[in-house]
């Protein structure tokens, strides 16, 4: 066999390519010709290594591209694919030099068509559904609470239906605000995260969690896997009240209760002030009704005694002053009832007008004129100090000015140039300067330029 050196080989002509050079100038004509482009066809081909990354085909009746998507952009996905789906994907159009292969670098997937998100949505639904989350023995009642928390945006329309139903409803109840996103890809996190702090805090009795109406896109983050669970993990009662009635999503089917709307989550959670009221004064009504019918009873029986029996008159009238003791027993006790009551709506109506938007506002007024007058006597010391400070500065600068040198007899000389002279070099005789006194200035002329000796 006969081995030949690379050196001995003969030149190569300049229009002659080496497969690494062609591949790659047609890896770069590609990807410049093709930067992006969405492409359509049936999956097929699939494997999935223990890298994350996925490799597969990408045909149709008449053609098929190989096809890579990286681990990065797998996890990303919405819904699970699996072999002989019509998928559309977002790519780049590049080459794999070592093989030569022309292919396709994924970087988003989806089912082709319309309705990505609703299939998405019912895979999830089903495989959460076979988890239990959505088991109506799981699922905790509303109790009437103290305090409720409430997740959603600081500035979204749902919170302000949710406090007006509740200022309006019950005032008494105390709120806590967990203010967090309800919209983009961030969302579902910033929205776990609230529950588990509120679950942390458990300062509240109940949990309401939502916001108001919009599209499938704008709701999706209530549709998010481990959002899911972090509803179901909460030891606090949850209500979602997501969009409108229409609205549903995975966060309606895990909580322990689901509201149409945000205001009707509100009103889910608040006893109604006038249906309290017309609650007592029907206890009231029962309570004298049954105090007269018992009496009413009682003479009866005292009546059919008297008919059937002859007793004597010292036992009638013993039995006669039992049941008036009983009567003003009974009557004390209803007195005792209403004042309770009196007392407890006296001071239901004290706690009102404590929140009442006047005191309130007489409240801030008050702390703001504290506030003010804090300002106040802070900006006049600030004012005084800086003066002071100003004052020591045009001491400490009239001390260093040179004018106070020569306002003691001395002169600082100028060539006609307007520089200092220092040295008798700079000048020569007959040259103009300039020698500028403590008062005034006076232009002379250099006759002698002999250097001052000291005296020994």
């Amino acid at each position: 066999m006969t081995t030949t050196d690379s050196s001995s080989r003969s030149p190569r002509a300049a229009n002659v390519f080496t497969v690494s050079e062609l591949n790659q100038r047609a890896k770069q004509l590609l990807e410049v010709s093709f930067s992006t482009v969405r492409v359509e066809g049936e999956l097929s081909s699939l494997s999935r290594p223990s890298s994350g990354h996925w490799y597969f085909s990408l045909k149709d009746r008449g053609a098929q591209v190989r096809c890579a998507m990286f681990r990065s952009r797998v996890s990303q996905l919405r819904f699970h694919p699996k072999e002989g789906d019509l998928i559309e994907i977002r790519a780049r159009v590049s080459l794999y030099e070592a093989r030569g292969d022309y292919q396709l670098i994924v970087d988003g997937m989806k089912p082709a068509g319309e309705g990505a998100l609703l299939l998405a949505f019912q895979e999830l639904k089903q495989r959460l559904a076979q988890q239990g989350l959505f088991a109506p023995e799981r699922k905790r009642p509303i109790p009437t609470p103290r305090r409720i928390g409430i997740i959603t945006s600081s500035s979204g329309a749902a919170l302000h239906d949710i406090l007006t139903v509740l200022a309006r409803r019950a005032p008494s109840i105390e709120v806590d605000i967990y203010p967090t996103q309800v919209q983009g890809t961030e969302a579902a996190g910033h929205i776990r995260l609230a529950i588990e702090r509120a679950n942390r805090d458990n300062r509240v009795d109940v949990l309401i969690v939502g916001r108001g109406g919009g599209s499938l896109e704008d709701l999706w983050c209530f549709n998010d896997e481990r959002l899911a669970h972090a509803i179901a993990a909460s030891h606090l009662p949850i209500i979602s009240a997501v969009g409108h009635e229409t609205d549903t999503t995975i966060a309606d089917f895990v909580a322990d209760q689901r509201a149409p709307t945000p205001s009707a989550a509100a009103e889910m959670v608040s006893p109604d002030r006038q249906q309290q009221r017309q609650q007592l004064r029907q206890a009231s009504e029962r309570l004298q009704q049954h105090m007269r019918s018992t009496l009413q009873q009682r003479r009866q029986q005292l009546t059919s005694l008297e008919q059937r029996i002859q007793l004597p008159i010292r036992d009638i009238q013993r039995r006669a002053q039992h049941i008036d003791q009983l009567e003003a027993r009974l009557k004390r006790a209803w007195q005792q009832q209403q004042q309770q009551r009196r007392f407890t709506l006296t001071r239901h109506r004290q706690s009102l007008l404590n929140q009442h938007p006047e005191h309130i506002i007489r409240l801030h007024q008050e702390k703001q004129q504290q506030l003010n007058e804090r300002l106040q006597r802070a900006m006049q010391q600030r004012l005084q100090h800086n003066r002071q400070q100003l004052t020591n500065q045009i001491k400490l600068l009239d001390s260093l000015s040179p004018l106070n040198v020569l306002s003691r007899g001395y002169a600082i000389c100028t060539t006609e140039a307007g520089a200092v002279i220092h040295h008798q070099n700079q000048v020569k005789p007959g040259d103009r300067i300039t020698a500028r006194l403590g008062a005034g200035q006076m232009q002379c002329q250099v006759t002698d330029t002999t250097t001052a000796h000291s005296d020994d």
